[in-house]
């Protein structure tokens, strides 16, 4: 008797242990804080009070390293240096740079870069910046240099120019008053896996003038716009237009048509960044009617997405697995699912047309005729309902990530929006943040109202919006039924729950069975 109670004693002592070591491991794995050194130390003493040899200590730790790297691996750690220089105090102002660092760094953030941001820097100013983004910068998987202001070439080096710079020779530039901005990139963003560089600093520059002006000889070699640069591997750098040559501010109060161009493009859901950038050299030439033509060099080795479609990120995942994918994202039928997905919400006939013309045959053509139909007819009773009072630009004025800026939500206004869109039946996750799966019902709602499709809001289709009658909240019968629910519960619900964690459900799994082997393997040992 007294034996069968000593064992059942030892095995409620193991399984307590290995609940522990697995819980352990778990909440190590989901913290990603820790070193590997630092785990074994936390274990070593319950190890030893248990009497294993060092070997099983070192099994248990290389197991839980594996674990706690997989988990670190899968972060994808994305930092950007955005500035934008204007208020300068010794030349003519330039009004929009500081607009074009603000549209920039908030169309970055929706992909997830971790954004060190700054107008109308000074040089101590831009430095600390910069010291700062180096640090965040090592190791990342994605480093993005954007600049936007005044920039000069001399001897065929550029350099950058905070607003307090006050330059009359070459000296001036070398000696510091400027930024050197190939030292500048290899100090902070060398150790990135991917570098990408975006330099609107092209603009007609008076300092360049100062310089020749005073200079002793006419050997000095002083550019108006930036000089070539060559990119290392896997970086990518692009100016707002070529060598030599100057670039437009654009409007003032508006962004420069290389700015515009880069945050129209470059995070559309599923387009390579390389891809991205020749829309933007064509979007930018035809805009300035051919007077200005962006120019780049690079140097990837692979494919770089800001914003991967979920047909894309299942592509990359497995690009050896035959027939996992299907067919239809693959050669010339993917770029016409592409294509299609870019204007199947279009409320212009023209954009629709032009698929039916590059696909008279294609696998959307009826969907593309019937929405052509839809157009032509109107919008039905039930959304001519809905849209009445609302302001006729509403249905022409097409929503951009500058406009919805303007409009200066907060977190909870973004969750209002996304209330109002699930109780109009358009449901999406009430974050607080607009996600890809909060663009795309946007979209919905905005095709089903008749609203140009862009996915962002302005001020017109926001002030729609509140305007549109929400279904009514939970009543009180439902309150009271959840609360007979959460009393009928068992009373060790009630304790505080854990703070919720960021966790990739991927990594949780990984590391939870990770700790069931290490458990496991403490628990046979027990027997011995």
């Amino acid at each position: 008797m007294i034996w069968i109670t000593l064992e059942g004693a030892f095995h409620r002592a193991h399984s307590a242990a290995k609940q522990w070591v697995g819980r352990t491991v778990v909440s190590l794995a989901r913290s990603r804080a820790f070193s590997c050194r630092f785990v074994a130390n936390l274990l070593l003493p319950a190890i030893r009070f248990w009497g294993f040899q060092m070997r099983y200590l070192t099994l248990i730790a290389s197991l839980m390293c594996m674990a706690l790297s997989v988990s670190a691996a899968k972060a994808d750690r994305r930092v950007a240096f955005v500035v934008g220089n204007g208020s300068y105090k010794n030349v003519a102002q330039l009004p929009n740079p500081p607009i074009d660092a603000k549209a920039m760094a908030a169309t970055l953030r929706n992909v997830g870069f971790d954004v060190i941001e700054g107008s109308n820097l000074s040089r101590d100013q831009m430095t600390e910046k910069l010291l700062d983004f180096g640090r965040k910068a090592q190791g990342s998987d994605i480093a993005l240099f954007y600049y936007a202001g005044h920039g000069i070439a001399v001897g065929g080096t550029n350099y950058l120019l905070p607003v307090d710079a006050d330059i009359k020779s070459e000296m001036d530039v070398k000696l510091g008053a400027a930024i050197n901005i190939d030292l500048t990139l290899e100090q902070t963003m060398g150790d990135a896996k991917v570098k990408l560089v975006f330099l609107d600093a092209c603009r007609d520059n008076p300092f360049a003038a100062k310089i020749k002006s005073n200079s002793a000889t006419r050997s000095v070699n002083v550019q108006s716009g930036l000089a070539e640069m060559k990119s290392g591997e896997g970086t990518l750098i692009a100016f707002a237009t070529g060598p030599g040559q100057t670039a437009l501010d654009g409007q003032e109060g508006n962004n420069s048509p290389f700015t515009r161009a880069l945050i129209d493009n470059i995070t559309k859901p599923g387009i390579e960044i390389q891809q991205a950038m020749t829309s933007v050299r064509a979007q930018v030439n035809e805009e300035t009617h051919k007077g200005q033509l962006p120019w780049g060099h690079t140097n990837l080795i692979g494919a770089v997405y800001l914003n991967q479609a979920p047909t894309t990120q299942v592509a990359n995942a497995a690009p050896t697995a035959a027939g996992s994918v299907p067919a239809a994202t693959s050669g010339s039928d993917g770029v016409e699912l592409e294509y299609w997905r870019s204007v199947k919400e279009s409320n212009k006939p023209e954009e629709l047309n032009a698929y039916l013309s590059a696909y008279p045959n294609g696998q959307f053509k009826a969907l593309a005729l019937a929405r052509l139909a839809a157009i032509k007819s109107g919008p039905s009773t039930a959304t001519r309902t809905l849209n009445a009072g609302v302001d006729p630009a509403t249905f022409t004025d097409e929503a951009t990530q500058i406009t919805e800026d303007q409009i200066g939500l907060d977190k909870n206004q973004r969750r209002d929006v996304q209330r109002r869109l699930t109780g109009l039946g358009f449901d999406t996750k009430q974050t607080g943040v607009f996600s890809d799966e909060t663009r795309t019902v946007l979209k919905r709602w905005q095709a089903a109202r008749g609203y140009p499709s862009s996915g962002y809001l302005n001020k017109l289709q926001h002030k729609a919006l509140l305007s549109e009658v929400v279904a009514a909240p939970p009543t009180a019968s439902d309150n009271s039924q959840k609360a007979a629910r959460r009393a009928s519960a068992p009373a060790a619900s009630s304790a505080p729950a854990p703070a919720p964690q960021r966790s990739n459900p991927g990594d949780a799994a990984g590391a939870a069975f990770v700790g069931g082997v290490v458990g496991g393997m403490m628990g046979g040992m027990f027997r011995r």
